[in-house]
């Protein structure tokens, strides 16, 4: 088993607090030393109590799931001797309101690959994609629709 931990931290400072006009500002500390500013989404909670340039929840869920299956796809391609330069997602989720409650429904990943020398195939492409999926440890824990885009 593996255990992986982060501290979340907020204080209110000089806010009232009780009429809800609060900071949802706060950071997350990891345990390599990496502290990262939090916030509520300005799509759920106003500014200025929501901090616009802060990574909300949600994005980080988005980014969480590509990083994990870019890394995925890292690995099974390097196995494959396939050498890759350089890999970028525009990832994007989508928050709608199912059986009465708010979930990240749908995550898109829509990963550019470059390769250093030629490019395999756009089923081998493929493959390698649906394994990074199935092999992805956050993928296999949630119950958001994951969707990789190859354009």
């Amino acid at each position: 088993m593996t255990r992986f931990s982060a501290e979340v931290a907020w204080e209110r400072g000089e806010a009232s607090f009780i009429d809800g006009r609060y900071s949802r500002g706060h950071k997350w500390s990891f345990d390599g030393g990496a502290v990262v500013a939090a916030s509520a989404s300005p799509h759920n909670v106003p500014l200025p109590y929501a901090v616009a340039e802060n990574v909300d929840p949600e994005e980080a869920y988005v980014a969480a799931l590509s990083s994990c299956h870019m890394l995925f796809y890292l690995w099974l391609a390097s196995k494959k001797r396939i050498m890759v330069d350089s890999y970028a997602d525009a990832a994007t989720g989508i928050m709608e309101v199912v059986q009465g409650k708010t979930i990240v429904s749908r995550v898109e990943l829509r990963p550019r690959v470059t390769y250093a020398s030629d490019s395999p195939s756009r089923e081998i492409e493929e493959k390698l994609h649906h394994e990074a999926h199935e092999l992805c440890f956050l993928a296999n824990s949630v119950k958001t629709e994951i969707a990789v885009r190859l354009d």
